[in-house]
């Protein structure tokens, strides 16, 4: 008998076989594995008797939170679909993404309903708002979490029927275009994902996860789901701060994270005198644009923790190659270790030219980074023609450009859209180019991503005015703070007489690269 690979199943086996152990530890409230899934069961009754249905789309928009970790199985249990916000994008952004996905119930967090209510007589589609809190009165107009789910059944809801190729989310793109594409992950995709992070990252059942990635980033990287199904424990970190990593890190005695770069800077860089005492031995795995290779020696030599690359999208579930020492790479070959690395199990990788062919694995020809898994995602949310572009022949193709050697590993040199890769967040240079040219001083502007020590790099625009325009930096970034989430915005404008362009007029974004990156030197994504 054929059994669906489901995401329910992780908690099910937890709950069964790690009943008292500690699951999630969030401030000061600690649950159990029992305690969670009851908390779970609740939840997906109270969605139910709220009228949603197999299919409908239930959004939450939250800092990590243990509300945020019961959204995932609340909604999965009875076959809706989550849709997870990122909180840091403005309200028209949400607007637009709520609008679009269809959502019918809002799971909010207590400090951001304000958010949501500037746009509520907007929201075509939404019924029924609820609030994230542990404790207080719920704002006019929404319906307390805890007061919502009280009177239900601790026990698992009716089963369903469910199909491993039925969506668990529409985890929304944070800017490869001017408007979010809503990437559809499967049961199958998020399933396969997740065992991939147990094999390749060692994840087990005495684990302690620290949890400094957003759980609204593609399924906080599987974690969701790896670390429940090995019954390991949730640490919640509701905002990034050096001394209170340092102090879960040591109290909790954490053992495993998945960071940005920007969070491993923060925790190299916190004083001596703010560092508690950590007698374990953490991985750190670090997703996005790759640390300088002095950090992963500093973090192992200097620390004795162990640094993991692993790299993918929102499209692949998402994970695609993995970076640690094994039989082709030596423990102190820091430069080779910050590359994206090898395939993960059951992912094909291949570098395709602009014909669509294999570039050769010299380590120096560079070709479109493709994929062929089980880890690629359905399609887009209501834009088939968009996914028809992303994926052919049977391959996804990442639009991030590469090399690769001999042995199969990749390192990531550029992107073919102009995307900025910014302390783990993707930033789109169009959408701040559109901001720029509101302005009725601008002519004309590039926005390139220029080396930043902390983020990895950082938005820089080139900005031609209008002759007889004035206009400085510091105005026109004050400009596109007033249209754009902050941490889009440029952080350093410079003025010029013109921008370089070819014969035909297309901008040469790679020349402005060069005067910040160096010459023949290509940006690592």
């Amino acid at each position: 008998m054929e059994v669906p690979l489901l995401v329910t199943d992780f908690l099910r086996r937890a709950g069964a076989l790690y009943a008292d152990k500690t699951a999630v530890v969030d401030g000061s409230r600690r649950y159990s594995y029992s305690q969670l899934q009851a908390r779970v069961h609740k939840l997906a009754h109270a969605l139910r008797r709220l009228g949603v249905e197999r299919g409908d789309r239930v959004c939450i928009l939250s800092p990590n939170s243990h509300f945020f970790l019961e959204s995932f199985y609340g909604t999965s249990l009875i076959g809706a679909v989550l849709v997870p916000l990122n909180y840091r994008l403005v309200a028209a952004d949400h607007e637009y993404i709520l609008n679009h996905a269809g959502v019918k119930v809002v799971l909010v967090d207590h400090e951001l309903t304000s958010v949501i209510d500037e746009i509520r007589p907007q929201l075509k589609t939404v019924q029924h708002w609820i609030v994230a809190q542990d404790e207080g009165d719920a704002p006019a107009g929404w319906t307390d979490w805890e007061a919502l789910v009280a009177p239900e059944s601790e026990t698992a809801p009716e089963a369903i029927d469910q199909d491993e190729n039925e969506l668990v989310s529409i985890n929304y793109t944070s800017g490869t275009t001017a408007r979010p594409k809503g990437v559809m992950l499967t049961h199958r995709n998020c399933t396969i994902n997740a065992y991939g992070l147990i094999a390749h990252l060692g994840v087990r059942h005495e684990d302690v996860e620290l949890w400094t990635l957003p759980m609204f980033h593609c399924n906080g990287w599987g974690g969701v789901y790896a670390l429940t199904g090995v019954g390991g424990t949730h640490v919640i970190l509701r905002a990034v701060d050096g001394p209170e990593i340092w102090r879960l890190i040591a109290e909790e005695n954490v053992t495993f994270a998945c960071m940005a770069p920007a969070v491993l800077r923060t925790i190299l860089d916190t004083p001596e005198g703010q560092r508690a005492a950590v007698t374990t031995r953490p991985r750190f795995t670090v997703a996005g644009a790759p640390p300088p290779s002095a950090f992963i020696e500093r973090l192992e030599r200097d620390l004795g923790w162990e640094f993991l690359q692993i790299y993918g999208l929102t499209e692949t579930a998402p994970l695609l190659t993995v970076s640690r020492p094994d039989h082709h790479t030596r423990q102190d070959d820091w430069p080779r270790r910050a590359r994206a690395g090898v395939a993960g199990l059951g992912v094909e990788m291949v570098l395709l030219d602009d014909e669509d062919k294999p570039v050769p694995q010299d380590g120096a020809t560079v070709g479109e980074v493709c994929a062929r898994s089980n880890v690629v995602f359905k399609g887009y949310w209501e834009q088939p023609e968009e996914t028809a572009r992303a994926i052919r022949d049977g391959y996804f193709h990442t639009g991030d450009l590469g090399v690769w050697d001999a042995t199969g590993s990749i390192h990531i040199v550029d992107r073919k859209k102009d995307v900025i890769i910014s302390g783990g967040e993707n930033i789109s240079s169009p959408e701040i180019e559109d901001a720029l040219f509101q302005h009725p001083g601008v002519l004309e502007c590039a926005v390139i991503g220029v080396p930043h020590e902390k983020w990895g790099e950082t938005p820089k625009a080139l900005v031609v005015l209008r002759e007889g325009a004035s206009a400085t930096p510091d105005e026109l970034i004050a400009f596109c703070r007033e249209r754009l989430a902050h941490f889009k915005c440029p952080t350093s404008i410079e003025l010029v007489e013109a921008l370089p362009r070819t014969a035909t007029g297309k901008l040469q974004k790679y020349k402005l690269r060069e005067q910040f990156w160096g010459e023949g030197q290509r940006r690592v994504n």
